[in-house]
């Protein structure tokens, strides 16, 4: 089984060869409101390293530059530091 979170942006699939490998695919929004304060919580306590998952790091004041990175697929998360 194979999963996403978000949604796909140019991505075709070859359903051919997946369905004769008996492979699944699922997908759907983030509910990230849902889970955040746990997450939080779960950072602020060094439970969790967030940092896996930024591509690009920028300063606050480069906040569009960040966002437009994201938008035009040069990066996936940017983390932002102030």
């Amino acid at each position: 089984m194979v999963g996403w979170v978000g949604a796909p942006h140019g991505v075709e699939l070859p359903m051919q060869d997946l369905f004769w490998r008996n492979v699944g695919v699922r997908g759907g929004p983030a509910p990230v409101r849902q889970y955040l304060p746990d997450l939080l919580d779960r950072v602020w306590n060094r439970q969790i390293d967030p940092g896996k998952v930024f591509d690009k790091v920028l300063p606050l004041k480069q906040v569009a530059d960040g966002y437009r990175a994201m938008d035009q697929r040069r990066a996936i998360k940017v983390l932002l530091r102030p």
